[in-house]
């Protein structure tokens, strides 16, 4: 279904949220007794009943009717990081032959999906199939529409028979509930007795790929992977830095112009987009949302950017590194906290220097990256993302905060028991040119190579991949920031001088955490032999980085907030390790198959007729030595590509072998990648002296430069 609009005679006003049952909607449609009743439970104040819900389902359903949906789903978030939906119709059959319309408060509540059937990571056996899903209200429905059709989807969580989540809206929510429990502790011992709640607000930036559809469908590597498990870099890269902000191209911003039409339709503020560093990778941010929102968001974000690249003959990849020689994807995750009566609690405001609650709120979330990196590191942990951190593109393994210069220095010298002097805010950057203006300076600088750069009132997480659900990383930072304010709260409440406390917090607080903070050059050298100084930890893969998840102090962190349980941790821990293997093992057995059937036969074939030519030269005396050299070159090539693939055969075998998830997992990282990366070596170098004509794969110059 084409979304091609005319904002001459459709105004974007008039679009955005059109296809969306947000709060706006549900206030003009609904009583407002109901109205206010739902307010109530979005709020944490009330809990859903059966009677509110009965009049929001009828609501609901004559709105999707009215709007030419048959069907309706629960959309929930298993733990494949995808997201799921099981259609019903709203039809109910009468006794005289007909149908009613009928979609009752019962049916919005709950769900049914087969629990079996989903990742559960030893939660469920196979048998048990039931599972249930329940309507999050904090997150508004919305439609789906394409050619087939127009379905209802209704965001909601998922959990087995007995309770236990097995996806990643469930401690999601948690979290965001422990760390509001715990911030307004902290604010109430500041004075402040207006605020009820704390939000969490997060911004994804979503980068991504964009590739021909006919080039795509040759690169079975690509269909079944996400990546290029071969291909050699053409003459040009990202190397003229060209494609940055560079114009955008026709064809692109007629995709362009589809995707922000169907995002702004169900209520998505799609409202930057630009080309990214390298060739044919662009970026998409909406404006700032409450966390739950905001990760349905993104996820519809992904899956539109595919469905409509394929209406515009192209395809989206949202692989971190679908192409090696370039920079991958990733989604800078941008945090924030803030009250349910309009504060910002990461808001330095005009004297940063005095300001308790921002320098509170701020010390709290230094402890927090420091104590908890590792879990941290674990939120990112993939076998995709390990393609990304730490290369150009993208922070170092290391987790550290960027704060600038201004502010660090605030809080050394609080530190150190200085007297800080006055910030400088609202300064302005004289260009020197009258016909330009002044520009307002901001508080710090960016640090585009800081896992945590302090940007203005938020906080940059840049180590989110971008395929992930982004719901993993704000819950365990939820929780770990939580753990912390926890602990302030203490203090502060046991305290008979407040200031003094306040005071004595920010200062132990930020002399003993202060090592994470670096404004340096993340990807230098040098700040790996620093951190190490600092005994900052570098987990430089997925699979030693998700080893947290069951440690003891894990537990313990997430079992005091009722986040997750012990059980629950370790499901996650064994599904991750799970994941990563198959990954692992999807590529390998690509990789083998192009070798195999695609790469060998060709450069075999290639090199037959080469030879030919240079027997028929050598009878006609004609110069053949060149001919001859690459020939051998090419069967050289070709012999140990046959050998080093049957060595990945043996790798790929003995892991499949391995019974423990997490010596698999190793194994698929230390045996089976350097194995594939061998083989690559040998494809990527035949490619090089095989004509385009017989080779048998789209090359990169047509993937990242033809659109």
């Amino acid at each position: 279904m084409s979304s091609i609009i005319d904002f001459t005679k459709t105004p974007v006003a008039e679009l955005y949220g059109s296809n969306c049952f947000s709060n706006a909607v549900m206030r003009e449609r609904l009583p407002k007794n109901v109205y206010k009743e739902i307010l109530a439970v979005q709020a944490g104040e009330k809990e859903l009943t059966l009677e509110v819900a009965e009049v929001v389902a009828a609501s609901m359903r004559d709105w999707a009717i009215a709007k030419g949906a048959s069907h309706y789903t629960h959309w929930f978030h298993p733990l494949t990081g995808l997201t799921a939906e099981k259609h019903d119709s709203f039809i109910s059959p009468t006794a005289d032959g007909g149908v009613l319309m009928e979609f009752s408060g019962k049916e919005l509540i709950k769900g049914e999906p087969d629990a079996s059937s989903f990742p559960s990571g030893g939660l469920r056996a196979t048998f048990e199939a039931r599972g249930y899903t329940a309507w999050d209200v904090t997150s508004p429905a919305f439609l789906k529409q394409d050619q087939t059709g127009t379905t209802l989807c209704i965001p909601t969580a998922f959990i087995s028979y007995y309770g236990q989540a097995l996806d990643k809206k469930v401690p999601l929510l948690k979290s965001i509930d422990a760390l509001s429990k715990q911030a307004i502790r902290v604010l109430r011992a500041l004075g402040n007795e207006t605020a009820k709640r704390v939000y969490t607000t997060v911004g994804p930036e979503q980068e991504y790929f964009l590739v021909d559809k006919s080039f795509y469908d040759k690169r079975p590597d690509l269909m079944l992977t996400g990546r290029t498990v071969f291909g050699s870099m053409p003459a040009k890269g990202q190397e003229m830095e060209d494609h940055y902000f560079g114009a955008i191209r026709e064809r692109v911003a007629g995709f362009m112009r589809e995707l922000n039409t169907e995002l702004w339709k169900v209520g998505i503020p799609a409202k930057t987009q630009h080309n990214e560093v390298a060739p044919n990778q662009f970026e998409i941010a909406p404006v700032y949302a409450g966390t739950t929102a905001a990760v349905d968001a993104n996820q519809l974000v992904m899956e539109t950017i595919r469905s409509v690249a394929r209406r515009h003959g192209m395809e989206g990849l949202l692989h971190e590194k679908p192409f090696a020689g370039v920079n991958g994807s990733g989604k800078h995750n941008n945090w924030s906290m803030a009250t349910d009566d309009g504060i910002n609690l990461f808001e330095p405001g005009e004297n940063p220097e005095s300001n308790a609650r921002f320098l509170l709120f701020t010390s709290a979330m230094v402890e927090a990256v420091d104590r908890y990196a590792l879990l941290i590191r674990a939120s990112v942990a993939t076998a995709a993302n390990d393609h990304r951190l730490g290369a150009n593109e993208a922070p170092p393994a290391i987790v550290s905060i960027f704060f600038g210069g201004p502010l660090t220095e605030i809080l050394d010298n609080i530190a150190e028991g200085k007297s800080s002097n006055k910030t400088e805010t609202g300064v302005q950057i004289k260009l020197g040119v009258t016909s330009l203006p002044s520009l307002p300076k901001d508080v710090s600088d960016r640090n585009r190579t800081s896992p945590f750069a302090f940007t203005g009132n938020k906080f940059e997480f840049r180590m989110v991949g971008s395929s992930q659900s982004i719901s993993t990383p704000n819950t365990y930072l939820n929780v770990a920031v939580a753990q912390v304010l926890s602990e302030f709260a203490d203090k502060l409440e046991k305290a008979t001088n407040k200031n003094e406390a306040i005071q004595t917090i920010i200062k132990e607080s930020y002399s003993k955490h202060r090592k994470v903070v670096f404004n340096g050059n993340g990807y230098a050298d040098e700040w790996v032999r620093e951190a190490e100084r600092r005994k900052l930890p570098n987990v430089k893969n997925a699979v030693d980085g998700l080893s947290v998840l069951t440690s003891s102090e894990t537990v313990a962190l997430f079992e005091a907030h009722k986040v997750l349980t012990m059980e629950e941790l370790e499901s996650r821990y064994h599904i991750y390790l799970e994941k990563y293997a198959k990954q692992i093992n999807i590529e390998a057995g690509v990789t083998i198959d192009l070798a195999r059937r695609y790469i060998f036969p060709a450069a075999t074939a290639y090199a037959g007729s080469l030879a030919g030519d240079a027997a028929a030269l050598a009878a006609i005396h004609a110069v053949s030595a060149p001919q001859e050299k690459r020939v051998k070159r090419i069967a050289e090539l070709a012999a140990e590509l046959y050998e080093e693939t049957a060595k990945l055969e043996t790798a790929l075998a003995e892991a499949q072998g391995i019974v423990d998830p997490f010596t698999q997992a190793k194994a698929y990282l230390e045996k089976v990648r350097p194995a594939m990366d061998t083989v690559r070596a040998r494809g990527d170098a035949l490619e090089e002296l095989v004509s385009k004509e017989a080779w048998p794969l789209p090359g990169y110059e047509e993937m990242l430069f033809k659109l």
